[in-house]
């Protein structure tokens, strides 16, 4: 009103013989908010109303803009010229003339839908959830009925719009989308609660000295495919010292050709004495799987259990003795221990991703434990003979044959074992391509699961999965499912991007739902790390970061996988090579020159918005904050190649990594 009065006031003094007429005033009951000003029908009334008393005290000559709302207008002033109406296109009022103003008229409604929708979520989330405290259920419900509203009011906003078959079609699109991200947050809140605020563990294992006589024979087997030799022998003079009196060792090399390679390793064999059997097969199908199907086939009959180890690994002498008892429960089939690392101190870059590999080995696993659904993975891992050839053995078809094996255990009733404590270490891939192909491999074999194991793992009464597995095995690949939407909407926010550039009247920043969701629950999930890698790992600020960085590089890559998984049946395994040379600095570039582009074009992307812009809104703003956290896992990619080309000692990090290893011991007991 003082900007109006204004005005006329200064034509008044100009043109003091002159009549003056407001051709035009008025307010827009919807549309991007410009500066300060909110479009809203509340914000409208008390505009009119302001007006119409102001001009009564001050004898205007007005025309209103305007009696009825007129949506082609649109098309030429954007989203806010449909909506300057007084009346909508109905011929109704879009608020009261003379009743008090009630910026959301149907707000009870919609509070008895949120309430509604909040008591059925939580009813589900807390079924299964008798083990979390006060604390955690606090923590959830409010983040349950925050949800449920904004997703109520975003509705209700919507679908007050003037909707064309396209805007239809957005508004499609926006809910999928909204569906998917809320989706996200609710089961990103359930792992964090029950990583976090939980009064009793479901499922442990305690390790006691064996009390029986009996030791069961144990075959070991050991898969190479073209690997150091002297690396292999290391790993084979560590079995060697097993203190355990019962097993074997079967050593399955699979089309390696060069002789150099698998020979020194069979001799060796030869001297740590007839426990150690050699095979040596070329050519032989099936890649991992295909040799460890060859191993079952020429295991000892009298062996009861089969464990499994990658060549790299040391173990540690109490392996068996530790945890073979396990498998007196008769209902266990699967006993496994996390992978771990003994590399993770040589460089900046493995410090890196031994910080990230710790959250699913010492969160993610502990807490899909309780519910008897962990993720097999095919090192550090012994199965029970019986179980192993009733199931037909490991599945040639799967790149991942080691986490569908695990599934497949559970879909037959049988349980697992997971014992949080490292009794083996391994060797972190030497370079950023290897890491990001061990990544792509994981994500690809668990499109491969999904895609054959649809009707058990959706349909109930399709096997004896129980709820609870069902919930983590889905919700457990939501994140990488979220990765390969995320790549899809980053390359429709340049794509928008370029349109507001280039048709700055007529296309606005989209819908505020589009930016205000996905950095909630970007900013959710970093809070989420924070805290339970504080809380849980004893992690330092410096492994925080390196965790954040190193998980951020790979969302390019785990997101390719899983649409390629989507698209295609079979790709070939894809090895990690081991003791691999690092590439040069000049040439670390080529391992991330797909996410350096990305990051490029959504750079100019910002710049230019940020600077070509006239008029500044709030929806405007958190797009470019949008485009700027979705720049983030593209910049992480590129740091991160740049620093897997310096293979340099760093303190810090290997002071914090072995204070973290401490922790996570005496977790583990």
């Amino acid at each position: 009103m003082d900007f109006v009065k204004d005005k006329v006031d200064l034509l008044k003094n100009r043109f003091p013989d002159k009549p003056i007429v407001l051709a035009e005033v008025g307010w827009p009951s919807e549309g991007c908010t410009r500066y300060d000003a909110v479009a809203s029908a509340s914000n409208e009334a008390l505009f009119l109303r302001r007006f119409l008393y102001l001009a009564e005290q001050e004898n205007y000559v007005y025309y209103l803009m305007e009696a009825f709302d007129q949506p082609w207008k649109r098309r030429i002033e954007g989203e806010v010229g449909a909506y300057w109406g007084i009346y909508n296109v109905e011929r109704e009022p879009k608020f009261p003339f003379h009743e008090p103003i009630v910026r959301i008229p149907e707000w009870p409604l919609l509070a008895s839908i949120s309430v509604t929708f909040g008591v059925i979520l939580l009813s589900l989330l807390f079924i299964t959830n008798h083990s979390v405290n006060t604390e955690g259920k606090t923590f959830l419900a409010i983040i349950v009925y925050g949800l449920v509203t904004l997703v109520s009011l975003l509705i209700y906003d919507y679908t007050n719009q003037y909707l064309t078959f396209s805007g239809m079609i957005v508004g499609i699109i926006m809910l999928i989308f909204m569906t998917g991200i809320i989706t996200m947050i609710l089961s990103e809140a359930h792992e964090w609660i029950e990583a976090h605020w939980i009064s009793h563990r479901r499922r442990t294992y305690k390790i006691e000295p064996s009390r029986t006589e009996r030791f069961p024979m144990v075959s070991i087997h050991v898969p190479l495919y073209n690997e150091p030799p002297e690396m292999v022998i290391e790993t084979l003079n560590a079995l060697s010292r097993l203190q355990y009196p019962n097993f074997e060792v079967c050593v399955v090399d699979n089309n390696t050709s060069d002789e150099n390679i698998w020979k020194p390793v069979e001799n060796h064999c030869l001297i740590l004495g007839q426990r150690f059997n050699f095979y040596h097969v070329n050519p032989l199908a099936g890649f991992k799987a295909g040799a460890l199907n060859y191993a079952l086939q020429h295991t000892s009959a009298d062996a009861e259990i089969l464990a499994y180890i990658d060549s790299d690994y040391i173990v540690d002498p109490s392996w068996l003795k530790d945890l073979v008892p396990a498998f007196n429960n008769n209902k266990v089939s699967i006993v496994q221990a996390p992978q771990d690392y003994r590399d993770a101190d040589q460089s900046v870059f493995k410090a890196m991703c031994y910080a990230e590999y710790c959250g699913f080995f010492h969160i993610g696993m502990i807490t899909r434990n309780d519910r008897n659904a962990i993720i097999q993975h095919g090192t550090m891992t012994m199965v029970r003979r019986s179980t192993m050839e009733k199931l037909g053995g490991w599945a040639e078809w799967c790149i991942t044959e080691d986490a569908e094996l695990g599934l497949r255990v559970f879909e037959h009733g049988l349980e697992a074992c997971y014992v949080p404590r490292s009794y083996g270490k391994g060797l972190i891939p030497d370079t950023f391509i290897d890491y990001k192909k061990q990544r792509y491999r994981w994500v690809y074999g668990a499109v491969q699961i999904l895609k054959n194991h649809t009707r058990k793992l959706f349909i109930p009464g399709g096997s004896k999965l129980s709820a609870g597995q069902r919930y983590h095995f889905i919700a457990g690949w939501l994140p990488w499912f979220a990765e390969s939407l995320n790549l899809l909407f980053v390359i429709f926010s340049i794509l928008w991007s370029v349109a507001m550039i280039y048709f700055p009247e007529t296309i606005d920043s989209p819908s505020i739902v589009f930016s205000l969701l996905p950095i909630t629950f970007f900013v959710f999930k970093l809070l989420k790390l924070i805290h339970l890698y504080r809380k849980r790992i004893g992690a330092s600020v410096t492994q925080i970061v390196a965790t954040v960085v190193a998980g951020l590089s790979l969302s390019h890559t785990i997101g390719l996988a899983m649409i390629h998984g989507l698209l295609t049946k079979n790709q070939p395994f894809i090895r990690t090579p081991k003791q691999a040379k690092p590439y040069e600095f000049l040439t670390v570039f080529g391992s991330a020159k797909e996410e350096f582009l990305i990051f490029i074009a959504l750079g100019l992307s910002i710049f230019t918005l940020a600077t070509t812009q006239v008029i500044v809104s709030p929806d405007y703003k958190l797009w470019l904050v949008l485009l700027s956290v979705q720049s983030l896992p593209y910049a992480a990619t590129v740091i991160t190649s740049l620093i897997s080309a310096f293979p340099v000692r760093t303190g810090v990090l290997e002071a914090n990594i072995q204070k973290s290893k401490v922790l996570i011991a005496q977790s583990g007991e």
